[in-house]
């Protein structure tokens, strides 16, 4: 390296300081101008968030790296970096296990970074995070400049600090805030992984709404992340220190779903033993998500409406109104418009519901989404599973780019985990990096699920003796299973495909021992 090719690097990264770019340019120009002077095979640039670290801008690495978020506690190459204030090289003989193994783009997928470096970042005197250079070669940093080296780490903490004054990453920190009282099932971090045009507009829409109080309605195909959409909006609001209360209106009985929205009084009906109140109350000054508002029946639909446009609520069994100051959001999979048409959802509840529609974009929508999505959950995998590393081979990426995934989010983290187990399985928990290949993801299997076609269920032509109500009920049970599969158990989902009302298909279910499935899902 020439003083020259030094010097017109740091004049590159200088300049960059005060322009207004996008953070992932930015970063990933300095990961190219660090390898002009650094030559490496792989470098990385993550942020520390708690006790997490996630990746910014990598270059060498495969494209799921983007999606994955390294636990500092589990990774102790990781935490050495953190804990020194000084540039740190592992030996190529370390048996400190790296992060990167089976992540570096190369032929092999199981070969593993031989010469390691890398130093952690701090802004303001506070841990901000690290840059990690590695290399196939062992000796390949013997001859790095320290003066340089010091010099480059202190540029890249003036392009962090650039960066945040400009308020590029300013916004990353509002929409990564913890909900503070969040009683939406599952974890309560809020993140949406992925930087496709399709997402990227969805972010954009999101936090436009989210600086507001108005109704937003939610639309989108089943898995695609709507309640992680009513987190963000939330997690992004003037009321994200006060409750977000999740409602799921397609699991709420008709018979008691007045008392579970707006709360009773001891003794106003059988089993009311003491007075309770509702999902708006629990909500006041905070959020109500409606989840499958689209289900909700019509006689709670009016009186739905009378609380949103009063803003007052009755409890079943009292004469006193009560104001109440609720956010809502409502999502749908339904086309609310076409259920009004049809006089399943009444018009004026639509309008009031949807003030600001939203619409969630299908996972064949969103570019490359796929393998950092893929990247996220294989990581989350590996702690959830006990094992040390999930790496996707080559051709895992290319069918998991291809595949139409017509379940969406939800679908792809489900057929991970089910691939990880495979794999594991096979290879064993010690393994130290479990490979995912093609046939773990078992995504060919059905050609007509991955070409759009329609799945039909063939009418079954049962031999021997058997009664007609036998054989009436074994294809009954035959066709549900098969609709609440296609639906991911989603009970109201699969009776507008059967054609049935969803209170006769749930007693079905009870009847016919079925209740199991839905509560797998």
């Amino acid at each position: 390296m020439t003083t020259y090719t030094f010097s017109q690097n740091l004049i590159s990264i200088v300049a960059d300081l005060s322009r207004d770019i996008p953070d992932g340019i930015r970063y990933k120009r300095l990961l190219d101008a660090m390898q002009s002077i650094f030559p490496c095979d792989a470098a990385a640039l993550l942020e520390l968030d708690g006790n997490t670290l996630f990746p910014l801008a990598i270059d060498g690495l495969g494209d799921d790296t983007m999606g994955r978020r390294f636990a500092v506690d589990e990774h102790p190459r990781l935490a050495h970096l953190l804990h020194s204030r000084e540039p740190v090289r592992f030996a190529a003989d370390s048996n400190l296990p790296d992060p990167y193994d089976g992540l570096v783009e190369t032929e092999d997928h199981l070969l593993h970074v031989h010469d390691c470096m890398g130093v952690s970042l701090y802004i303001d005197d506070e841990p901000w995070g690290i840059l990690t250079l590695d290399a196939m070669q062992p000796g390949t940093f013997d001859e790095i400049d320290p003066i340089e080296l010091r010099t480059f780490i202190g540029l890249t903490e003036a392009t962090v600090k650039a960066a945040q004054r400009i308020g590029a990453l300013e916004a990353r920190v509002i929409q990564e805030r913890q909900l503070t009282v969040a009683l939406i099932e599952g974890e309560s971090h809020v993140e949406m992984i992925g930087n496709s045009g399709a997402l990227t507009r969805l972010k954009d829409e999101i936090s436009i709404v989210s600086q507001s109080d108005l109704t937003v309605l939610i639309q989108g195909e089943t898995g695609v992340g709507k309640e992680l959409v009513a987190r963000q909006i939330h997690s992004l609001s003037t009321r994200a220190d006060k409750p977000l209360i999740y409602v799921n209106c397609a699991a709420l009985p008709e018979s008691i779903a007045e008392s579970e929205l707006f709360g009773h009084l001891k003794g106003s009906f059988t089993g009311a033993t003491s007075d309770r109140p509702g999902k708006f109350e629990v909500a006041n000054g905070g959020t109500l998500f409606l989840d499958e508002i689209g289900e909700l029946p019509l006689t709670i639909q009016a009186k739905m409406l009378r609380a949103l446009q009063s803003g007052e609520i009755q409890r079943v069994g009292s004469d006193l109104h009560t104001k109440v100051d609720v956010r809502i959001l409502a999502a749908t999979n339904r086309d609310l418009q076409q259920e009004v048409s049809k006089g399943r959802f009444r018009a004026d509840l639509y309008h009031r519901l949807s003030v600001y529609p939203v619409k969630v974009p299908r996972l064949e929508e969103r570019d490359n989404d796929s393998l950092l999505l893929a990247g996220y959950f294989l990581e989350k995998n590996q702690k959830r599973f006990g094992v040390q590393g999930l790496r996707l081979s080559l051709e895992a990426k290319q069918l998991i780019k291809k595949y139409t995934w017509p379940g969406n989010v939800r679908e792809l983290e489900h057929v991970l985990s089910r691939a990880a187990l495979k794999a594991i399985n096979e290879q064993g928990r010690d393994t130290r990096s479990v490979l995912i290949t093609q046939k773990h993801l078992d995504l060919s299997a059905d050609e007509s699920i991955e070409t759009g076609t329609p799945v039909q269920v063939k009418t079954p032509v049962y031999q021997g003796k058997i009664s007609l109500k036998d054989a009436t009920e074994r294809f009954q049970r035959e066709i549900i299973v098969d609709r609440l599969e296609k639906n991911h158990g989603n009970i109201a989902a699969a009776a507008r495909e059967l054609g049935i009302n969803r209170s006769n298909l749930y007693r079905l279910l009870k009847r016919l021992d079925l209740l199991k499935i839905t509560a797998s899902h």
